[in-house]
C-alpha cells in the first residue's frame, strides 16, 4: 500500500514543479507569435516570391510547392498571404504527431526508471532543440529543432505524473488545476514577451536569435533547478517494504538489483470506473475539434474584422487571463468530471457563437467560453486518468492519454481549415458544433465519477491550503 507523502515533502515538490513548469511553458510560448515572421524570413531567403529570382532547390521551396498544390485543390481561392500560415500549421501538426509517438515511451520510461530521470533526459532534448533554434540560419536547421523538440518534450505529462504521485485522491483535482494554471499564466505572458524579444536583432543571419537565446537560458536554468531541487517521487523507488526473512537473518539470497528494476512496494489495486480507452477517445475527440477551432481563429478574425497580429495577440491574452483566473479560483475546487463537462459545454456554445457572430463583442464573448474550456477539460481528463491508474503504471497511462490528445491536435487544424476553405465559416463551425455535441454526450453519459474524486466536506479547505503551499 502506498504511504502518504509527508506534507513538507509535498509542499516542496509542488513548488519545484510549479516553478519549473512555468519556466518551461514560458520558454515554449516564445515562438508562437513569431511563427509568421520567422517562416517569412526563411521563405524570403530560400524561396523568394520574386519571379525574376533564380529557381530555388532548398527543402523549404519543396515544402511550399506541396502546400501550394494542396491549396490549389480548394474550391475557394486562398490568398497567398495564407502560405506562411499553412506552413506554420503543418509544422504545428508535425510537432503534435511527434508528441503522439513520444509521449507513451516517455511515460513508460518514467514508470520504470523514475520521474526525475525521465524528466532530466527530456530536458536534455529540450536544450538541444532550443540550441538548434538559436543556430537556425536556414529552414533545415529550424525544422530539425522542431523535430527534436517534438520527440523530447515530456515536461507536462511528467509534471502531471509527479503531482499525482504526491497527492491523495482528495487533493488530486486541485493539484492538477495548479498545472493548468501554469499553462494559463504562460500563455498570457509568454507570447508577448517573445514578440518583444524578437524586436532585438543581435545576429543578422538569424533575427530571432535573441528570443531563442533567452528561451535557451530559461530551459538551462529550469534543468539545473530540477537537478538540484527535485527528488524522485515514483512510489516504487521511494518507499520501503517490510524486510524478508532472508534479510532479517542477513542471508539475502538474491543479488542486489538496480532500483529501477526492483519495485519496493506492491502497487495498490485500483477500482476501475472508466476505461482508459474511453478516456483516451474522449481526449482525442475533444482536441480534434477544439484544436481546429483554435487554429482557424486568426483566419476568422482577419476575414471578419481585419485583425492583425497585435489584435489577435490581445485576444489570446484575454483568453489566457480569464483561463488563469478560472484555474486559480474555480477549477481547483471542482470534481474532475464536472470540470470536464462544464468545459465541453462551454466549447459547444463557443462553436455555435463563432459560426454566427458579427461583432467584436460577440467575438470576446466566444473567447470567454474558450477560456473556460482551456481552464477545465484537459486538466479534468488528466485527473480522471490518474484515478484509474496505480502508481506503477501512472506515467504510461498519462503518456497514452497525452498521445491520443496530441494525435487529435495534429489532425484537427488540417481537417478543420480544409472545411473552412471549402465550405465557409458557417459550415465549418456548424460541423464543429455537431462534433462537440458528440463529445458532450460522451462526457455526460459515458464517463462516470471515480471513487475518491468527489471532495468530502472536511477537505473543503484544501484549495486554500494549496495556495499557501505555493
Amino acid at each position: 500500500m502506498t504511504t502518504p507523502v509527508e506534507p513538507v515533502t509535498r509542499k516542496r515538490v509542488l513548488k519545484v514543479i510549479f516553478i519549473s513548469l512555468l519556466l518551461d511553458l514560458i520558454s515554449f510560448t516564445f515562438i508562437l507569435p513569431l511563427f509568421p515572421k520567422l517562416l517569412e524570413f526563411y521563405r524570403n531567403v530560400e524561396a523568394p516570391l520574386d519571379p525574376s529570382a533564380p529557381p530555388s532547390k532548398t527543402l523549404l521551396s519543396s515544402v511550399l510547392g506541396y502546400l501550394n498544390a494542396y491549396k490549389a485543390s480548394f474550391a475557394r481561392p486562398i490568398d497567398s498571404r495564407y502560405d506562411i500560415v499553412l506552413l506554420g500549421g503543418a509544422l504545428g501538426s508535425l510537432f503534435s504527431l511527434l508528441q503522439a509517438i513520444a509521449s507513451p515511451i516517455i511515460g513508460h520510461f518514467s514508470d520504470r526508471y523514475g520521474r526525475r530521470t525521465a524528466l532530466l533526459l527530456s530536458m536534455t532534448g529540450n536544450i538541444l532543440s532550443v540550441l538548434l533554434w538559436v543556430m537556425a540560419t536556414d529552414f533545415r536547421t529550424f525544422l530539425a529543432s522542431r523535430i527534436v523538440g517534438g520527440l523530447s518534450e515530456g515536461n507536462v505529462q511528467l509534471a502531471t505524473a509527479i503531482a499525482t504521485d504526491i497527492s491523495d485522491p482528495s487533493k488530486r483535482g486541485s493539484t492538477m488545476a495548479l498545472i493548468g494554471a501554469c499553462f494559463s499564466i504562460a500563455f498570457t505572458f509568454g507570447p508577448a514577451l517573445g514578440a518583444w524579444l524578437s524586436s532585438f536583432s543581435t545576429v543578422a543571419a538569424n533575427p530571432f536569435a535573441t528570443a531563442a537565446g533567452v528561451s535557451l537560458t530559461l530551459i538551462v536554468v529550469e534543468t539545473l533547478y530540477l537537478y538540484f531541487c527535485l527528488p524522485e517521487t515514483l512510489p516504487a523507488l521511494t518507499q520501503k517494504t517490510e524486510p524478508t526473512g532472508a534479510q532479517v537473518n542477513g542471508t539475502e539470497s538474491e543479488e542486489k538489483k538496480p532500483a529501477a528494476m526492483t519495485p519496493t512496494t506492491k502497487p495498490t489495486a485500483v477500482q476501475r470506473t472508466n476505461s482508459h480507452f474511453l478516456l483516451n477517445f474522449a481526449h482525442f475527440s475533444f482536441l480534434l475539434f477544439f484544436s481546429g477551432m483554435e487554429f482557424s481563429l486568426p483566419f476568422m478574425t482577419y476575414d471578419l474584422f481585419g485583425y492583425d497580429s497585435a489584435k489577435n495577440g490581445r485576444l489570446l491574452g484575454f483568453v489566457g487571463l480569464i483561463a488563469s483566473l478560472l484555474q486559480g479560483g474555480v477549477t481547483r475546487r471542482l470534481p474532475p468530471l464536472l470540470s470536464v463537462r462544464i468545459g465541453v459545454i462551454a466549447c459547444l456554445l463557443a462553436f455555435i457563437m463563432l459560426g454566427r457572430i458579427t461583432s467584436v463583442l460577440g467575438l470576446y464573448g466566444a473567447a470567454a467560453l474558450l477560456a473556460t474550456t482551456s481552464a477545465t477539460v484537459v486538466t479534468g481528463l488528466n485527473a480522471l486518468s490518474s484515478f484509474e491508474s496505480h502508481e506503477g503504471e501512472r506515467g504510461g497511462k498519462l503518456g497514452m492519454l497525452r498521445s491520443w490528445g496530441q494525435l487529435g491536435r495534429g489532425l484537427g487544424p488540417v481537417l478543420f481549415t480544409s472545411i473552412y476553405w471549402w465550405a465557409g465559416r458557417e459550415v465549418a463551425y456548424g460541423i464543429g458544433a455537431l462534433g462537440m455535441s458528440w463529445v458532450a454526450l460522451l462526457v455526460m453519459y459515458a464517463l462516470k465519477t471515480p471513487p475518491g474524486s468527489e471532495r468530502v466536506r472536511k477537505e473543503s479547505q484544501v484549495a486554500e491550503q494549496e495556495k499557501k503551499e505555493l
